[in-house]
């Protein structure tokens, strides 16, 4: 594809939500916008299909048959594409087509907010321990865990493959903690609170980083809207020290239980 038979940059960044045609074309008048790592130029057309294109540094998904699904993954579904076993699949409760794969994992029995895309780039970044992507947990705990249990999830817990880092810990009802971290171990908050004495009975996962619906239910899923998509964009570059100005985005992309 030539340049002339490309799509005008404004109007796919204005596809994408990042505002009207008028204010895309101001980012780019601006020098806010990178396609391919250079400054893109107003009037520019690009193949959305191929293009890296970046808005104050951060990488904007913009190839038209990208999807991204917000799921409530109720327990009992195995987060994987295909199970040997036969279990119910994440994906088989979205759309068959186009193809997606969760972002990060779920255990089986772990509910709560699981996104699934094609968006490889955007999924590498959610994922990714550089990223430090936040996930917040309601754990619902044998027992009522005391202030020392809650401090020493708050400092960090020593757990089989090394300590964990500190975590945000909200205790909401006498056996309810709210849990915030930014790892990607295995079986992570069930591992933190069983080292603190106090298993967990139901594990909810109730945010991704800015993302959270408290009115979509178990099994059910939507779509991302475009400002959604954007926020996660952010959020993901948002624990990452600031580039030299000029350089392209860091294409990257762990995985929360």
């Amino acid at each position: 594809m030539t340049q002339a038979e490309g799509e005008r940059l404004q109007k796919v960044l204005a596809r994408q939500g990042i505002g009207s045609r008028r204010a895309c074309e101001e980012l780019i008048a601006e020098g806010r916008v990178l396609v391919d790592g250079a400054a893109a130029r107003l009037g520019a057309r690009i193949d959305a299909a191929r293009a890296v294109v970046e808005v104050d540094g951060v990488v904007v998904g913009v190839r038209p048959d990208l999807v991204h699904y917000l799921l409530n993954k109720p327990a009992g579904a195995v987060t994987t594409a295909q199970d040997p076993q036969g279990r119910p699949t994440v994906t088989e409760l979205v759309p068959a087509e186009p193809r997606v794969f969760p972002v990060g994992r779920l255990d089986l029995h772990t509910e709560g907010l699981l996104i699934l895309t094609n968006d490889g780039d955007l999924a590498h970044r959610l994922t990714h321990p550089s990223y430090g992507i936040e996930k917040e947990y309601l754990a619902h705990v044998t027992g009522a865990p005391k202030r020392a249990a809650v401090r020493a999830l708050r400092q960090g817990v020593e757990l089989d493959d090394g300590p964990t880092a500190p975590a945000r810990v909200a205790q909401v009802a006498p056996d309810v903690l709210r849990i915030t971290v930014h790892e990607g171990r295995n079986r992570l908050i069930r591992r933190m609170c069983e080292a603190v004495g106090h298993p967990v009975r139901r594990l909810v996962r109730t945010r991704i980083g800015p993302l959270a619906d408290r009115r979509l239910a178990p099994g059910a899923w939507r779509p991302l809207t475009p400002a959604e998509t954007r926020s996660l964009e952010k959020a993901a570059i948002a624990r990452l020290p600031a580039r030299p100005p000029g350089r392209a985005g860091l294409k990257a992309g762990g995985s929360h239980r």
